[in-house]
């Protein structure tokens, strides 16, 4: 199976007898071409064009990130997969504001779904969870009546807000956690969040790469300029599953620590050592598996994400009416 690479320190990427090569003071590392699904570059890195194009030859995306760890952008070689048809009918379906709703809907009401189960998988041991699941839930119900995207939107951040609420619960306040502050975070909680919203993005991004998807064009986020917002989309429904139970089980069992940050009087983000324990334990989560009791065998987190995207094409192509993953574990 490919995997992510990530290059965490500085140095240089090169190209050399048909594999890739990282080079810096420390010594040389090989990168087998053929294990690489994408790269996720976190140090500063020489690169030339000769390896780019080594890159696009064998459909390797790279993904950058800033000094603090967030995205800053992806290099993709030219589409492997494309189809005019699938485009034209992802446009129809963002154009027509019925399908458009009906999507944005779903993605909605299965990412609160998983985040009532994430909830529900701690209220053995903090009772007062029961409450916010059912805010969450009433609030939930409210998505049958909303037929437009303002609406949809509004449900789905009252239903974060609350949701947010209980991780101070859910992970016994060792890291105090207000309310959502992104640029910059604020909190080491907030540092987490925003850093692993980073990381799913581009994963999913990945995964698009993967099918004749266009990234660009959404229906619960709006279309921008410079954002794969199709990403946003499907990400929402895989925060919980991926990103939060991540976050509680890092905290819980005391992986992640104080000092694995740097803060300020205004920010807050994962230091070196952080980042390493963090990315760590994401790469191990996404190549970990479940058993999936449709397909009645073992897939990995990584595949869910794909296989959210071939329903979607199945929806956009009149194959098979669109619902979202909700977990069952």
């Amino acid at each position: 199976m490919k995997k992510s690479y990530f290059i965490l320190n500085n140095g240089r990427l090169r190209r050399k007898n048909n594999t890739l090569y990282f080079e810096n003071d420390e010594g040389t590392k090989i990168i087998p071409v053929n294990d690489v699904e994408d790269l996720k570059i976190y140090g500063e890195l020489d690169i030339n064009t000769n390896t780019l194009n080594f890159l696009a030859q064998n459909k390797i995306p790279a993904h950058i990130f800033n000094y603090y760890g967030y995205y800053s952008g992806s290099f993709f070689p030219r589409e492997k997969l494309v189809s005019g048809y699938l485009i034209i009918k992802q446009v129809e379906h963002y154009l027509n504001d019925k399908e458009r709703i009906y999507i944005a809907r779903e993605l909605i009401y299965s990412a609160s779904y998983n985040i009532i189960k994430n909830i529900k998988q701690h209220q053995a041991k903090h009772v007062e969870l029961k409450e916010y699941v059912e805010r969450i839930q009433a609030l939930r119900d409210k998505l049958v009546n909303a037929f437009d995207i303002p609406t949809i939107m509004g449900v789905e951040g009252n239903i974060r807000n609350i949701y947010y609420e209980t991780f101070d619960i859910i992970t016994n306040k060792r890291f105090s956690f207000s309310e959502r502050v992104k640029r910059p975070p604020n909190n080491p909680m907030n540092a987490m969040i925003s850093f692993g919203n980073s990381l799913l993005y581009t994963a999913v991004l990945s995964e698009i790469y993967n099918t004749q998807l266009n990234p660009a064009v959404s229906f619960l986020h709006e279309p921008v300029e410079r954002r794969f917002s199709l990403s946003l989309d499907i990400a929402e429904i895989f925060k919980p599953i991926i990103i939060d139970r991540l976050i509680f089980r890092m905290v819980n069992d005391r992986i992640i620590q104080e000092d694995d940050f740097m803060k300020d009087v205004n920010y807050c983000y994962l230091n070196e050592k952080g980042r390493k324990k963090y990315l760590k334990e994401f790469d191990e989560k996404m190549n970990s598996t479940i058993h999936h009791k449709n397909l009645d065998k073992n897939v990995s987190y990584k595949t869910l994400i794909r296989l959210e995207l071939y329903k979607l094409i199945k929806h956009i192509t009149g194959m098979e009416k669109y619902e979202g993953f909700k977990m069952w574990w």
